[in-house]
């Protein structure tokens, strides 16, 4: 086996995806790494680095990891080296002998104690070993194809499909909670690293971050649309010679295929009731047949249409809202005056294409109603496992709750939670954490909370007088949906890891202190 290669796959923003290098003098201690991962604990894992004597430089998950690594990759050299002096070898045999016995799987049993994140690692050592880690939740995805020749690492499994032309069952995931190793000579060998802990694989990747080509996520994508059929029917109160349904380009696309055939199931149950009651009664006839089917038909139109060099999502900040307001455009006439629109969106973060964008050109169509469906819930809490929703304030969930907390006369709540915050994140290592920030959406059912996200995203100043709603997921949908993939914490502030609890009370604490950046 002669080559090892690793991809993140597309679909990830480039700040998690983290290369670093460490040189030394003996091929062995030399260190690359790299991966798609974020710590939550980096002021901690700094500390036990100071402690053990080393002297961190830059006050990052990357620096710590590298710098933890490379500790316990010097310790395992030095246990070696001592070991084979003592077998009165030449220096060019201890050598040899060290790069044969160096095993890299109690490295990184030794480094990773104490690592709280998201992670899926990829290192190397000088020109010897290789390895590939896998956080112990199973947070961040990690496949990986072996043959004779090659062995290949990527985020994704359809990647290595298209690039090795393989079948699905020839792709081999690696298990949460293990490090496989890579030897100079090509054996391959996965040893657990770290103690296992509930499964959390995230669901989001699946929304929104990974490749929709791959057959099980483009069947859970398909599942994510039809599971929305009920809340759309209701919304357009079952009027099907008056609704377009479309979707906004462009991960949406393929849950708009699952909306549209659950629909349409839904729509051919109605019309073989009405065909059998109208032949019964001996009023069959081609004009009623064509009232059932061709005017009563789920309407499917491509509405809107994006510009494919433009991704708002994974934008910097600064330049997102600019964005938003030239990424999309819509198709004219495909709409007629009065019509429902039912537009299919993967999710809804921080509601600024909706207000932006997306309402304001479709409002131009002159529909009746406008309805946006997202196929994720309502996103409310933090990430900090690797996708870049770090910062509370920023979300039109908690914006919307605030809101309402505010009219209700219940402002207090925002103290109390402020209080209870502080006295989580003040906790010592190792206690027991609560999300406290779910006191900010507890008074509330989810319906009120999108009502008031509807109102908040609905542009002002526009001619347009109709009716607008936006649709969430509800998380038992999500888990029908999406059932081997469990981590849900973005809609529920479950969190996998002690470390998120910290973090989603630590970014309430920055909000209410209007302190930006990152709360990890």
């Amino acid at each position: 086996m002669g080559h090892l290669r690793y991809g993140t796959s597309g679909g990830y923003s480039l700040s998690s995806c983290h290369p670093y290098f460490r040189r030394s003098p003996w091929p062995t201690r030399n260190l690359s790494l790299a991966g798609n991962f974020n710590m939550t604990n980096t002021m901690a894992l700094n500390d036990s680095l100071i402690a053990m004597g080393q002297h961190p430089i830059f006050a990052t998950d990357t620096q710590a990891l590298l710098e933890k690594i490379g500790y316990f990759l010097d310790e395992e050299h030095e246990d070696l080296y001592r070991f084979l002096r003592t077998r009165s070898l030449e220096g060019a045999e201890i050598s040899r002998r060290i790069s044969e016995d160096f095993d890299l799987s109690r490295v990184i049993t030794r480094a990773s104690k104490n690592w709280d994140g998201g992670y899926a690692l990829v290192g190397m050592v000088g020109k010897v070993d290789a390895f590939v880690a896998r956080d112990p939740s199973g947070i961040r995805p990690c496949h990986y194809f072996q043959n004779d020749e090659v062995i290949a690492f990527a985020s994704e499994r359809a990647p290595l499909m298209t690039s090795f032309d393989l079948s699905a069952d020839q792709v081999n995931e690696v298990e949460p909670g293990h490090v496989v190793v890579i030897k100079k000579r090509g054996e391959l060998k996965s040893t657990r690293f770290t103690e296992a802990l509930p499964r959390a694989s995230c669901s989001f990747e699946r929304i929104y971050f990974s490749r929709g080509n791959d057959l099980d996520i483009y069947q859970e994508r398909k599942a994510l649309g039809a599971q929305l059929s009920d809340q759309v029917l209701k919304s357009i109160q079952s009027d099907w010679a008056n609704t377009v349904f479309s979707f906004i380009p462009n991960t949406a696309e393929v849950a708009y295929y699952g909306l549209m055939s659950a629909l349409r199931e839904r729509r051919r149950d109605e019309v073989k009731a009405a065909i059998l009651n109208a032949s019964a009664q001996g009023k069959l006839d081609e004009t009623l047949l064509d009232d059932l089917i061709l005017r009563n038909w789920p309407r499917g139109e491509k509405v809107v249409g994006k510009d494919v060099k433009i991704r708002t999502f994974i934008g910097q900040e600064n330049f997102r809202n600019q964005l938003a307001s030239h990424a999309y455009d819509i198709t004219y006439g495909s709409v007629r005056p009065g019509d429902y629109l039912v537009c299919v969106d993967d999710s809804i973060v921080r509601g600024t294409t909706l207000k932006r964008s997306i309402l304001r050109i479709l409002s131009r169509l002159n529909p009746h109603k406008i309805v946006i469906v997202s196929t994720a819930p309502q996103i409310r809490y933090p990430d900090c496992y690797g996708i870049d929703m770090s910062e509370l304030g920023k979300f039109i969930a908690f914006e919307a709750a605030v809101a309402l907390l505010k009219e209700r006369g219940k402002s207090e709540v925002l103290e109390e939670t402020y209080h209870a915050c502080q006295a989580e994140v003040n906790k010592p290592q190792g206690a027991i954490l609560e999300n406290q920030v779910r006191r900010i959406y507890e008074p509330f059912t989810a319906e009120e909370i999108s009502a008031k996200i509807t109102e908040l995203v609905r542009p002002k100043n526009i001619d347009w007088q109709g009716e607008t709603e936006i649709i969430f997921q509800t998380i038992e949908n999500l888990h029908a949906a999406v059932p081997h993939h469990p981590g849900d914490w973005y809609f529920t502030g479950k969190y996998p890891t002690p470390g998120g609890f910290r973090v989603v009370n630590q970014a309430y604490l920055n909000y209410y202190e209007r302190s930006e950046g990152r709360a990890y």
